[in-house]
Order: C-alpha cells, then structure tokens, then sequence
C-alpha cells in the first residue's frame, strides 16, 4: 500500500490547485478592498517598499534601521486592520485563507514533515482506489444488524445469545469510537468465519475517517507485503512506510491468521503491536483464530503483548454470507 509515484503526484496537483484557488481568491477580495478603501491598497505597497528596505538592512547588518523598519510596518498593519474593521470587512480579509493553516497548503510542515493533512489525503487516495471508499457506505454502525445473530446460540462461557454477544461487542465498537481522542484503547476481535468481525472493524474505520482521524486498513495479507517492501527494498520519498503504519491514528489489521505466517511475519507482528503499544497509537485487530491457535501462530510473547493491552471482543453464531445466500442476498 505504499504510495506510488503517480499517485503522490496525484497528491501534490490537488494542493497546487488548492494554491492556486486560494491565491485566485485572495485577488479578488483584494480588488474589491482596494475599489472601496482606496488606501489599503497604499498600505499594501508601503509595506512590500519597507520590506525591501528591511532585507537589505539586514543583509548590510543594521539592527537600528530593522527595529525602526518593523515599528513602521507594524503601524501600517494596523492602519490596514482598522479600516477592514470600519468598512465592515474581516480583519484577516487581505490574507491568504488557506485550506490547511499548519502546512499552508504545501502539503509540509518545517520544509520536510508531511503535514496531518497530507498524511489524511494519503489515506483517503489509498481507500479510494482500493475500492474501500463503496464499502463504508453500506458497512458502517447504521447499517449494522443484529437480525443475523441468533438468539438460541449460546455462549457457553458467558452464558449470553449470539443476538446479545454482538450486541455487546457493537456497543464496544461504538464505545471505542465516542472514547477515542480521550481514551488509549484497543480491540481484538475473535470468532468463526463471518460473524461480523471485519464488519464492525468497517463501522470503526468509517467514523473515525468521518471524523478526520488517520485511519490505515490493511489485510493480512497487505499489512505483512506492505513491510517486506519496507525491509528488503530501498525506501521512497514518497512512500507512507513502515513509520506511516506506526503511527497512524488507528490501525486495523484484518483477517488476521489468513497470510503465509513464518518467522518474518512473526517478528513483524509483534514489532508493529509493540512499537503502537509504546507510542499509544489504538489497533484494531480481527481473527478467525480461536486464542489458542493464535498463541501457537504467533508465539506466546506476542499474544502476552494483545492480552495486555487489547480488550478481547468474541463474536458467535452462523456464518451471515452464507445465511444471505440462503435468503438470495437480502
């Protein structure tokens, strides 16, 4: 899921238009300051004046003529509020209004930092064009059911229905999301094949995109492809890496259990749960795996680690695809 060249490219051409739409608009709210207050525009050219005369002091090293120059230039930007103010226009209306104040617009913060911005733009390009984007839409909290859970299975440890085990773990999810700016968590959830695991991972990752947190979904399969690249290949610019799943705000690694596992894919494993336990970044994590087998998959340290830290979440009852199936998809 590392971001190719085009599709940085993609990023970058959409900020150059956001540049240039703000400039455009900045343009126009200028001639229509300077036709009614024709002194504004005055303001503006004794500013860019002093402002020259200001980099050749200091270039020539002239502290007293760069004091003397930033008092005037001070007056002038407050002449120019002043008669914003008094002809009914914003303070800030002769200031560029960027989309993105902390980066303005560039996509970087400090010259080479990805801006929060960029980071969600990355996701939301890699969502899109994995086709995730038409998945949200119709698996999320508001279309979750619970007429597919029975209410004669049981769980014999609990003692709960199926109906009211996903009932539970659907007010976990929610819970998860309302607590998540506030509350360090994460969520494992076990169970058989098609249970809704991954559905209510979906309903998580949907609210949270929403609400404009940095969300990286991954399979398995995608997550531990993803880090090979990482490992064994030279590191690209442009690329979100191994640093970009780290520290992502929410992580959900899905199906977990379904990929190759072998000592790499291990050592991964519990590399990534370790290293987000440390910079308190919340995963989400789903499995068909029962605990034991998990343990066995991944060694005892790893699942020591989730045990720990995750708050474990078991879905029960009938597979719901095949139950659709059987009702021709409804």
């Amino acid at each position: 899921m590392a971001l190719q060249n085009f599709q940085y490219d993609t990023i970058m051409r959409e900020y150059s238009r956001r540049q240039s739409e703000v400039q455009r608009a900045l343009e126009e709210r200028r001639r229509e300051a300077y036709s009614k207050v024709p002194r504004l525009l005055a303001i503006d050219q004794e500013v860019a004046s002093l402002s020259a005369r200001k980099a050749r002091a200091l270039l020539l090293g002239q502290p007293a003529s760069i004091e003397e120059l930033r008092q005037e230039v001070a007056a002038l930007a407050k002449e120019r509020i002043s008669l914003l103010k008094a002809n009914g226009f914003p303070a800030d209306y002769l200031r560029p209004h960027y989309f993105c104040r902390e980066c303005q617009d560039t996509g970087y913060t400090d010259g080479h930092r990805k801006c929060s911005c960029f980071k969600k733009a990355e996701i939301e390009l890699l969502y899109t064009q994995s086709n995730l984007t038409e998945i949200l839409k119709k698996e999320n909290f508001e279309h979750f059911s619970f007429d597919w859970y029975s209410d004669t299975i049981k769980n014999e440890a609990t003692g709960l229905t199926a109906r009211q085990t996903a009932q539970r773990a659907y007010d976990t999810a929610w819970n998860f999301v309302q607590d998540f700016d506030s509350r360090f968590q994460n969520l494992f959830f076990y169970g058989s094949t098609g249970v809704g695991k991954t559905f209510l991972s979906h309903c998580i990752a949907n609210a949270l995109l929403e609400s404009s947190h940095c969300v990286l979904y991954f399979s398995a399969f995608d997550l531990f492809d993803s880090m090979a690249q990482t490992a064994f290949s030279r590191k690209s610019e442009t690329a979100p890496g191994e640093n970009f799943i780290l520290d992502c705000d929410l992580l959900i690694i899905d199906d977990l259990g379904t990929e190759l596992t072998n000592s790499f894919v291990s050592s991964q494993l519990f590399l990534c749960i370790n290293e987000r336990i440390a910079r308190r970044k919340s995963t989400v994590i789903s499995t068909n795996l029962t605990l034991e087998d998990f343990s066995s998959t991944y060694s005892e340290r790893t699942f020591s680690r989730i045990a720990s830290n995750y708050q474990m979440v078991k879905l029960i009852g009938k597979d719901i695809r095949i139950q659709k199936i059987f009702l021709g998809g409804k």
